[in-house]
């Protein structure tokens, strides 16, 4: 099955997505990154999202909800890369991502995560 890779750096984990997400995927993701917050004891979760045109209400969830995950795990996520489309999709879905911080690119969202740990 397809896999997301996720990437240590420091106390972070960095997840690319690069695909189009399908359900089964996402639900991997969450599982495979959950496992890795607390194999690695990561602090920080930055998820990029930029290859990502389409966002659908299950996968808007699924990030909602990964963070959430993250955040009871003692980790701070924050979702880079945002399209315009998929915020504007996002939010006429009604889906805020409510706990979930973001930034316009990895560097900026790096730097927020580095500045949280403080």
């Amino acid at each position: 099955m397809e896999r997301i890779p996720i990437l240590r750096m420091g106390n972070c984990l960095i997840v690319a997505i690069q695909v189009d997400m399908h359900d089964r995927l996402a639900i991997a993701l969450q599982d495979d990154l959950t496992e890795r917050i607390v194999k690695d004891k990561a602090k920080g979760v930055l998820i990029d999202i930029s290859a990502l045109d389409v966002v659908d209400s299950f996968i808007g969830r699924m990030i909602s909800n990964t963070a959430a995950m993250a955040t009871v795990l003692d980790a701070e996520t924050v979702v880079v890369g945002m399209q315009p489309s998929v915020a504007i999709t996002l939010v006429e879905l009604g889906l805020t991502l409510s706990g979930v911080s973001t930034a316009l690119n990895v560097e900026k969202g790096m730097a927020l995560l580095q500045q949280r740990r403080r």
